[in-house]
């Protein structure tokens, strides 16, 4: 049985280390942050139409065929739709049904409890635990199985693949 596992969380949380172990622990494949490879490659500020470029392309990611059983999105479109929501005030309409169209089976939503590290793309280290909450949120309004995951290093990941499991 294939499965399409969401990481989701605010800045600094873990997500592309634990999408990587994850895939490799699972023999699955890691799609990397597409939001992440876009911002650093194409000119700053990035405005609202970048952020759609990076939600259709996000919608492709999630769409696409994969060889193995388990597919681990490191992001995903509910942080771009809080993205919109909370950087620009408004989402665009098409997003609501793309997250619908492009359902994920499970999300591990990791808790904000890792030190911040600063790098030039991330932009909220004091707001991590408000954002956090509104992915949870959404998680719960589109009714998306998904759950709470913190710990540090070897203990984040053994939670994760036991949650998994």
């Amino acid at each position: 049985m294939k499965m399409k596992i969401g990481i989701l969380g605010a800045e600094s949380t873990g997500k592309s280390t634990l999408a990587e172990q994850l895939a490799s622990h699972f023999s699955g494949t890691c799609v990397p942050e597409y939001a992440r490879w876009y911002v650093e490659n194409h000119p700053l500020p990035y405005g609202f139409a970048d952020v759609e470029a990076i939600a259709r392309k996000q919608i492709e990611q999630l769409k696409a065929d994969y060889d193995t059983d388990y597919v681990f999105f490191d992001t995903e479109l509910i942080i771009t739709k809080v993205w919109f929501a909370d950087k620009y005030g408004v989402v665009p309409q098409w997003l609501d049904q793309a997250i619908h169209e492009c359902r994920l089976d499970f999300c591990l939503l990791c808790m904000p409890d890792l030190p911040f590290q600063t790098d030039p793309v991330r932009e909220n280290p004091d707001r991590r635990e408000y954002l956090t909450s509104l992915y949870e949120y959404e998680l719960n309004s589109y009714n998306i199985p998904y759950s709470l995951l913190s710990g540090k290093g070897e203990v984040r990941l053994n939670n994760a693949i036991r949650l998994l499991e």
